[in-house]
């Protein structure tokens, strides 16, 4: 579904998610192992796991099998359940916000002011802002 409105702010695109049962059901299994996952590095920590070289090894790998496993729940929760929308934003050069009036945008001619003043607004753009 696209808009022809191309003002500030107006929705150009909007995809409605897919909203899919196996994308539900794979993150419903993948936040049950998430629960196991931080149940066994909460047994590991408590347990003293942490204190030889191997089990601190084996905190690490659970550590990041954790973050792992958050990162598929999220990915697939941002491509099956949240909207794609495109919205018309203002373009702006990237130093257009350096300058206090639209007159400035195109900065200040070196030979108009004395030669000093325009020397330090080229080096100092924030010069009597």
């Amino acid at each position: 579904m696209s808009s022809e409105g191309s003002s500030y702010g107006d929705i150009h695109r909007y995809e409605p998610p897919r909203e899919s049962t196996a994308a539900a059901l794979a993150i419903v299994l993948l936040t049950v192992v998430e629960i196991i996952f931080v149940g066994m590095f909460t047994y590991g920590l408590i347990g003293g796991w942490g204190l030889s070289e191997v089990g601190n090894m084996f905190l690490g790998g659970i550590l990041a099998v954790i973050f792992i496993d958050l990162a598929f729940i999220l990915l697939l929760y941002r491509k099956e359940f949240l909207p794609d929308v495109m919205i018309v934003k203002k373009r702006r050069r990237k130093w257009e916000d350096l300058y206090i009036r639209e007159d400035q945008v195109d900065g200040t001619s070196f030979t108009e002011e004395s030669p000093w003043e325009g020397v330090k607004r080229a080096l100092y753009p924030y010069y009597k802002r």
